[in-house]
């Protein structure tokens, strides 16, 4: 069985990592090629290109590399076509992958695509999931609620949980020797600050995080950052002026599998988080980890998808409990006087989140002792189906 895979940004790496043991431990021959960051490449996934070429998010930051973009992607799709796998499966980053899967589609419709993780149609753009049906066979869905949006348009769409919910509890020892590793005193709380995964992202919120950070009330907190290695200069330059204790923590010297767990015991280590939006809401919900979510994009980007949201939050955790647990602060609002109130308010009632924290963990699969196979099952019996 051939399998090609691409994923763009760092959640949908470690998606794909998962989906690839998943094959690999129900289907007794299979091979790997596609677009990989860290995680995949660990399961034996060489990437045709660095995976950070495509973490570009936002319409003003995207327009400066366009055509290196486009050479990459008539790269991927070139390489699809020549290499024939039995399925593409196109993993989030739906501005580079849902293009792959349309070219691909055009040029060889043979070739089965299977898109992991639904577009957020039930926020904004509904009209994408019409779109898709034209050259998107499968959808994997990460979320309850979703699968209904998909199949509505014609495609099939299996919900599958979120590998997160798979994962083991952190245990006090664990806690105890990350504080160790990192010369972190067990007798001062913590707080994990997570200015996002892109360079774009941590340019633009970091400054802000830190003014946030800078507050008195804040000053004798020991901060964490996990981050990537490529991004830790970025974030050291501007985390240099804080008062505080500060750990970088890269994973540098682990695989990808040892670093991603390194990252939930440094979540688990904290008090609450300071997080920029997407999925590590749900990370630090599986690390039962009260968290603020803070976002903002270039002014452009702002207007335009601000115009097109169509629903009240934007936090993962918010959305799959239905409650409004997890306070945020996007676009406008995401101004340190408006972030540090919330912040403050979250360290002295660390258990408010509580509730909405194990809902979402409950529903997205916790206890299902057959979650780390749900994907990797949806797309062979995808596969049988057509």
């Amino acid at each position: 069985m051939k399998v090609f895979v691409v994923a763009g940004e760092a959640s949908g790496d470690r998606l794909g990592a998962d989906l690839m043991r998943g094959l690999r431990h129900l289907v007794s021959d299979v091979s790997f090629r596609g677009v990989a960051g860290p995680e995949m490449q660990s399961e034996g996934l060489d990437s045709l290109f660095d995976m950070s070429e495509l973490s570009v998010m936002g319409l003003a930051e995207v327009l400066p590399k366009y055509f290196a973009l486009k050479r990459r992607l008539h790269k991927t799709v070139a390489e699809v076509l020549a290499w024939k796998p039995d399925i593409l499966i196109t993993i989030d980053s739906p501005d580079f992958c849902l293009r792959v899967a349309r070219a691909v589609r055009s040029a060889d419709p043979r070739i089965r695509t299977c898109h992991y993780v639904a577009p957020s149609v039930w926020a904004w753009r509904a009209g994408r999931a019409k779109k898709m049906a034209g050259y998107i066979d499968h959808v994997l869905a990460l979320l309850p609620f979703e699968p209904p949006y998909m199949e509505a348009e014609g495609m099939a769409c299996d919900f599958v949980g979120h590998p997160i919910a798979a994962q083991s509890p952190i245990t006090s020892k664990q806690i105890a020797q990350f504080q160790a590793d990192f010369n972190l005193d067990p007798a001062w709380e913590s707080l994990v600050i997570l200015p996002g995964s892109r360079a774009s992202e941590i340019k633009r919120l970091l400054p802000v995080f830190c003014e946030v950070l800078s507050q008195p009330c804040f000053g004798e907190f020991q901060l964490i950052f996990p981050t990537l290695p490529h991004l830790a200069p970025l974030l050291r330059a501007e985390i240099g002026g804080l008062p505080q204790e500060k750990r970088l923590i890269t994973g540098s010297g682990h695989s990808a599998k040892a670093a991603a767990e390194e990252r939930l015991v440094a979540y688990s280590a904290a008090t609450a988080a300071l997080a920029a939006s997407g999925t590590v809401s749900l990370e630090l919900a599986a690390a039962g980890t009260p968290m603020v979510i803070a976002y903002d994009m270039g002014l452009i980007s702002r207007l335009v998808i601000g115009s097109m949201l169509n629903i009240d939050t934007v936090t993962l955790v918010n959305l799959v409990s239905e409650t409004r647990a997890v306070p945020e602060f996007i676009g406008k609002n995401c101004t340190a006087e408006r972030i540090a109130p919330a912040l403050r308010h979250i360290l002295t009632a660390p258990a408010a989140q509580q509730e909405a924290i194990e809902a979402t963990m409950t529903r997205l699969g916790r206890g299902d002792p057959d979650l780390h196979y749900r994907a990797a099952r949806a797309v062979l019996t995808g596969l049988a189906r057509a």
